[in-house]
């Protein structure tokens, strides 16, 4: 029982730690907003006070950065201490316990939105349509890009499933398919998400903050880190070189949505109103 009391203090002072940065998240990030838009608004009358905008962006994701780093050790901890009490205390099955802790600690670990739940599972990919594209476009090597731009079109991305079965019924072997997909930007090898937010990064957008809000966004989102895409694939965060939309900057689209003049908590807010369009 002591080893169980022990467990149960370490795992209490995780969340304490996890609840303290959450409350500090909470309280600096209005402040936060409201420097950076005051030193936009300075940046449009003086430019010479781009680089003081800068540096104050780069402090502030510095800092989000750290505190994530840190609150994902903490949560860690939070799992190893709990899985040490459960286990002192001979709750349930260990590995239903492990798992249960990870979700838990999670939640902790990105207060600012309820962790979404289990990835969801690739779905089989159907390759009838390739059978039907190949039958009517060719199998020889030169249609392979407007086959590759086919089968993009159809799934919104190029599935393996897919250009394996193109390599069974075609001339294209699969060096030419990995060096075509891989040259060309408009090809995707992971799945996209139900709606693409694209976010300007353009010489007007970049000045108003344009990396704070996609910082914000990837953590808002959950967005793993090398991924463009959140786990549940609902949302897919795009940087742009730019929208067309310079004198709404910084500006994002979803979809064929824009939506300017943004701070980052605005900036979730856009996504926000998506998703409850859906669950509406």
């Amino acid at each position: 029982m002591k080893g169980a009391r022990i467990a149960g203090f370490a795992a209490a002072a995780c969340v304490a730690i996890l609840f303290t940065d959450y409350i500090a998240a909470s309280i600096s990030a209005p402040r936060n907003d409201k420097l950076i838009k005051n030193l936009q608004q300075q940046v449009k009358s003086d430019a010479a006070k781009a680089p003081v905008l800068a540096a104050v962006q780069s402090r502030i994701t510095a800092a989000r950065r750290a505190r994530k780093t840190r609150d994902n050790r903490v949560a860690w901890a939070l799992i190893l201490s709990a899985a040490m009490f459960f286990i002192a205390r001979g709750a349930g099955t260990p590995a239903r316990s492990w798992r249960t802790l990870q979700r838990a600690a999670a939640n902790f670990s990105s207060p600012s939105r309820q962790v979404r739940a289990t990835a969801a599972s690739p779905s089989e990919v159907d390759l009838t349509f390739v059978d039907e594209l190949v039958a009517q476009q060719g199998c020889t090597r030169e249609f392979a890009i407007i086959l590759l731009q086919a089968i993009q079109t159809h799934y919104r991305y190029l599935p393996d499933e897919a250009l394996r079965r193109l390599c069974e019924l075609t001339e294209i072997k699969p060096a030419q398919v990995a060096g075509t997909s891989s040259f060309y930007g408009q090809f995707r090898r992971s799945p996209v998400g139900r709606h693409v937010v694209r976010v300007c990064h353009g010489t007007a957008c970049h000045v108003a903050g344009a990396r704070q809000v996609t910082e914000e966004l990837r953590r808002y989102l959950a967005i793993p880190e090398g991924a463009d895409t959140d786990p549940e694939r609902m949302f897919t965060l795009d940087e742009v070189a730019c929208l067309g939309c310079c004198s709404l900057a910084p500006v994002l689209m979803v979809d064929q949505h824009a939506a300017g003049k943004l701070t980052p908590a605005a900036a979730c807010e856009a996504l926000q109103a998506v998703e409850a369009a859906e669950t509406a």
